[in-house]
Formats: structure tokens, C-alpha cells, sequence
């Protein structure tokens, strides 16, 4: 009689646990919207169609992760801004890993890109 041992291991693997933290769908936008430079909270919500309570929270994350640093400009009227860290630029290759992943086999002939022609 076979027996199947398990594998139990307290590290995670680092892709699963790299997606844990930039994979949501938002955290992914924002810090792609962020790829361009540094922009204040209202720029970000347009650009990104989040509304304040989405982004705010999305923001604070990836604040508290390292990803993103904020800036507040106390000067009439108040801004805050946001930009990358180097932990968030360290991501701009993969964003264009993935983005040319995406042009080979999102293409719009799904045929195509199945059958590797």
C-alpha cells in the first residue's frame, strides 16, 4: 500500500507570496500609473477611474509596504503626492515583461496565439 507524504514547508513560495503583495487588481494599476512619475491623490483618481475610498486604502497599502511614498506640500492649497520607491521602480520590468506577454498572446486572434502559429 503507496503512501503520499505532504510536504510541509513555513516558507512561502516567493511568487505566491510576491502576488500577495502587488497582486491585487488595483495596487497593480496604481503602481503601473506611477511608472510615468511622481502625481498628487486627484491625478490618480482620474487616471485610474478608483474612487477615494479604494484609492486612499490601496494607497495606504502600498505606503505601508514599501512601494510607495508619499509627499505632503503644505502650501496653499494642500497637496499630497505620490511616486515609486525604489522597491516600486525595482517592478517597471516586469510591468514590461508582462505588457509584451500580452502583446504576443492577448492578440485579438485567440486561434493564433493558441496553436503557436
Amino acid at each position: 500500500m503507496a503512501t503520499h507524504q505532504t510536504v510541509e514547508t513555513t516558507d512561502p513560495c516567493p511568487v505566491v507570496e510576491s502576488i500577495e503583495q502587488i497582486g491585487s487588481p488595483w495596487r497593480l494599476v496604481i503602481l503601473h500609473d506611477l511608472q510615468e512619475g511622481e502625481k498628487r491623490f486627484n491625478e490618480l483618481k482620474r487616471s485610474t477611474d478608483a474612487n477615494s475610498r479604494t484609492l486612499s486604502r490601496v494607497l495606504d497599502d502600498l505606503q505601508e509596504t514599501g512601494f510607495v511614498d508619499r509627499r505632503l506640500e503644505e502650501d496653499a492649497p494642500v497637496a499630497t503626492y505620490y511616486s515609486l520607491t525604489a522597491k516600486g521602480r525595482s517592478l517597471c520590468p516586469v510591468f514590461d515583461e508582462i505588457e509584451s506577454w500580452a502583446d504576443d498572446w492577448l492578440a485579438e486572434e485567440p486561434a493564433e496565439a493558441a496553436t503557436g502559429d
